[in-house]
């Protein structure tokens, strides 16, 4: 399956704006992947494939989960905001035809995360957070900053902090539940960074 093709279909499924947001998200990991020696056209696909079943309803999203995915934990089920990620990676690899794990993998934990994330799925959940096409620029700034001022993975674990600690806070602001997962991952980050 080529890029046009998937771009298309995408394009087709999405709203203007969330595609936007995918373009943005895809160039976003290749700047991420150039910069920490990843590959960069496995991270162009899966910031590219990452919000594949965003607009899909929230009870279909639910559906699929039922039938399909065996993995998904309760604690991920209490937001809906996270139900299009283990449908994305279902719909990455059956209508996509994607077969590379760390791509799936990466676009099944990019919203709650997962602790002991590889580099490659943290750059394309930091990649999603930081995009210029869609998010806020002084966001992007703050946290593309915290990543040039340190380099290497310990930048990486620091502005990941700073994209949890904001969700939390966005989470409590507005009285959602926070998954446990997210918790964990938190406090796994935070471990990491104080005692760098």
């Amino acid at each position: 399956m080529n890029m046009d093709y998937i771009e298309n279909r995408l394009k087709e499924c999405l709203s203007e704006e969330r595609f936007k947001h995918t373009l943005g998200c895809a160039h976003c990991a290749i700047e991420l992947a150039k910069m920490y020696g990843l590959d960069e056209q496995k991270a162009f696909l899966a910031g590219l494939l990452h919000d594949c079943a965003k607009c899909k309803p929230n009870d279909e999203l639910l559906k699929i989960i039922k039938e399909e995915l065996k993995d998904v934990d309760e604690g991920e089920l209490q937001n809906y905001k996270t139900l299009h990620a283990p449908v994305g990676a279902y719909f990455a690899k059956t209508i996509y035809g994607i077969e590379d794990k760390e791509i799936i993998d990466a676009i099944r934990c990019h919203t709650i995360g997962k602790v002991n994330m590889n580099l490659f799925e943290k750059i394309i959940f930091l990649a999603d957070k930081i995009e210029s096409y869609t998010r806020d620029k002084n966001y992007s700034d703050e946290i593309k900053k915290i990543l040039t001022d340190n380099p290497g993975e310990k930048g990486l674990d620091m502005a990941l902090l700073r994209c949890f600690s904001e969700t939390i806070h966005s989470l409590v602001r507005r009285e959602l539940k926070i998954c446990k997962t997210t918790i964990d991952v938190y406090n796994e980050l935070l471990d990491k960074v104080k005692n760098i």
